[in-house]
């Protein structure tokens, strides 16, 4: 497997893990069932469930709480609980479902240069909290490719989704780059902005020295979205 995941490498070792826990579970159910002496049922041991192949349900996603990056989350979301939103190369696997009461994930979707990129995410939604954030790509939805598609097409394909679970493949935000910088002994970084658009850069600054650009927009500051 390459450094940085692909699509094909997540799904390869998606299948391998459920294989080898799988192989793990008939070979200890084999062991229980010759000491005991009882019969075995080999299918239902060799073959995974539908849940342990899939992931959780929408019963379990409805009550998971994100967690900050020092207790492990795989892909942060973003909010006041942790210090910034951590972007990982390659490709993950994401799990939501639609909300039982609206029907819905809670995220909106843009098409930009043959690829879908999600563009908002509602706060405290299933989509929030399943890991989905703004500026994700959207590289594949229940398996299907969505390369190519636009807005509208995108968003039929959800409405017409299983709503007990939905299979994101996603790239963190790969427009997106993390810049570091510290105040001057007036409290200053050194760049204006408006609408979270930087607007423009003070010379020598710390904001310079660390490439900030202008024209660029400001999607969080320590954690904390500026898109709401």
């Amino acid at each position: 497997m390459s450094l940085y995941p692909t699509l094909e490498d997540m799904e390869v070792s998606h299948m391998a893990a459920t294989q080898n826990a799988a192989e793990q579970k008939l070979t200890q159910n084999a062991i229980t069932a010759a000491g005991s002496g009882e019969p075995m049922d080999i299918a239902s041991s060799l073959y995974p469930t539908l849940d342990e192949w899939m992931g959780m349900d929408s019963k379990a996603l409805q009550v998971y709480q994100p967690l900050n990056s020092t207790t492990g989350a795989i892909a942060p979301v973003t909010g006041s609980h942790q210090s910034h939103a951590e972007i990982k190369q390659g490709v993950r696997q994401v799990i939501g479902c639609k909300d039982p009461g609206s029907g819905k994930i809670g995220l909106s979707v843009e098409s930009i240069s043959k690829g879908v990129f999600v563009s908002y995410v509602e706060a405290n939604s299933i989509a929030s909290k399943a890991g989905l954030r703004f500026g994700d790509q959207i590289v594949q939805i229940n398996g299907e490719s969505v390369a190519g598609w636009n807005k509208k097409k995108t968003i039929e394909f959800l409405k017409k989704a299983d709503p007990s679970q939905i299979r994101f493949a996603v790239r963190d935000r790969p427009f997106e780059r993390t810049i570091t910088c510290v105040k001057d002994s007036a409290g200053h970084i050194g760049f204006q902005f408006k609408k979270g658009k930087i607007n423009a850069i003070v010379k020598d600054s710390s904001a310079a020295r660390n490439g900030m650009l202008t024209d660029h927009f400001i999607t969080e500051i320590d954690g904390r979205t500026l898109l709401e």
